[in-house]
């Protein structure tokens, strides 16, 4: 019989939204186990789904930080930043598009665009990136990418063959799509698209029905963007030929308010889940090898997290190896049984420490390193 192996835990939060980023979150938790057990191993890799963060966790994990000026979503320049390793390159759409980069936070979904990103992208590949991760989550447009093509070098012209404005407002007058002037080194470049969304372009489901709402649109802007970016699909397509057929109806085609789309259509990205992608380029199978207990997390576990979120991916994952995974959260909305059904052994809330939501989410620090103590007395009752 092999001695029972002595604890490892693995520290692999993902942010706590509006209190912590994920390494900060890790740095607690770690301060708590470490506190009330010395002699308990630890390891921290923050996680990140594509999302806000998603920059953070890479350099946590090694990557280094680059930033560069780029525009933000309505043009005015923003200092954003991405991360590089090797050949290999994270880039965080809402680092220069994200809702966040909006000035004073004022939605404008007709005139938001993704220049930033397409800019971002080339910041990238001036740094010798081969493979780019492109994190999608938290954009502010629904410009089907058209402004990331435009910084990329293609050209979006109205029928006076005029470059046309920034914004998804503007795609109905485009006339024609010229991607001659693509940067040559995409076509020797891996671009891998991160997004848990599956959505297409168009329709019911599609990027300006079910997203532009949330980014501030009305009826009659929805039913604007989404004329825009039926007329995108039609003249990218005319400009790709066939191998753009269908890329409008491709699961993740709709992310980021179409910037997927462009993506996948004229770029030649490959769409893979958000979390499985960054947990593959932040190398947290190998950080498992040695795990004997693995604690993820995020602001609050409620049903979005079911929908492949960073817990439940690093749940599954860790899942595969046999090693057993508990969270903690600002605060749970989730049954036991759905708990169970996700692969958590157990949830530590923060709202069981201080009930108050807004003194939770300002002490979050402090309650996560409580909570290190009590899961190191817990490890250590077995």
């Amino acid at each position: 019989m092999s001695p029972a192996r002595p604890p490892h835990v693995l520290l692999a939060p993902d942010k706590f939204k509006g209190s912590l980023t994920a390494p900060e979150a890790a740095r607690h938790l770690a301060a708590g186990l470490r506190r009330a057990d010395p002699g308990t191993a630890v390891t921290e890799l923050p996680v990140a789904d594509g999302g806000d963060g998603t920059v953070d966790a890479a350099v946590a994990a090694g990557f280094r930080r680059r930033e560069a000026l780029v525009a933000g979503p309505l043009g005015a320049p923003v200092r954003a930043a991405f991360a590089v390793r090797g050949d290999t390159a994270v880039v965080e759409m809402a680092e220069a598009s994200g809702l966040r980069r909006l000035p004073g936070g004022r939605p404008e979904p007709l005139r938001a665009g993704t220049r930033g990103t397409g800019e971002l992208l080339r910041a990238a590949l001036d740094a010798g990136a081969r493979r780019i991760v492109l994190g999608v989550g938290g954009s502010a447009s629904t410009d089907g990418g058209a402004g990331m093509l435009a910084a990329l070098g293609a050209r979006l012209l109205d029928d006076r063959d005029r470059p046309l404005p920034p914004g998804g407002g503007a795609l109905p007058d485009l006339a024609r799509v010229d991607l001659s002037g693509l940067d040559p080194r995409l076509a020797w470049t891996d671009l891998v698209l991160a997004s848990d969304v599956d959505n297409p372009l168009l329709g019911e489901k599609g990027a300006a029905a079910v997203y532009a709402p949330q980014k501030g649109a009305g009826h009659a802007e929805v039913a604007r963007l989404e004329s825009g970016l039926a007329r995108l699909a039609e003249a990218v397509g005319a400009a790709v030929g066939p191998s753009a057929a269908g890329a409008a109806d491709l699961p993740g085609a709709g992310a980021a308010g179409g910037t997927g789309y462009a993506a996948l259509a004229a770029l030649g990205a490959v769409h893979r889940p958000g979390i499985a992608t960054l947990l593959e380029v932040l190398g947290f199978d190998r950080a498992l090898e040695e795990a004997t207990l693995v604690v993820t997390g995020e602001g609050s576990l409620d049903a979005q997290t079911l929908h492949g979120k960073a817990p439940l991916g690093v749940a599954a994952a860790a899942d595969r190896r046999g090693v057993p995974v508990v969270a903690v959260c600002g605060r749970c909305t989730l049954t036991g049984a759905q708990l169970e059904a996700a692969g958590f052994l157990r949830v530590y809330a923060l709202t069981a420490l201080q009930p108050d939501p807004a003194r939770s989410m300002e002490d979050a620090g402090p309650l996560l390193e409580l909570v290190g103590e009590a899961l190191a007395r817990d490890l250590a009752a077995g």
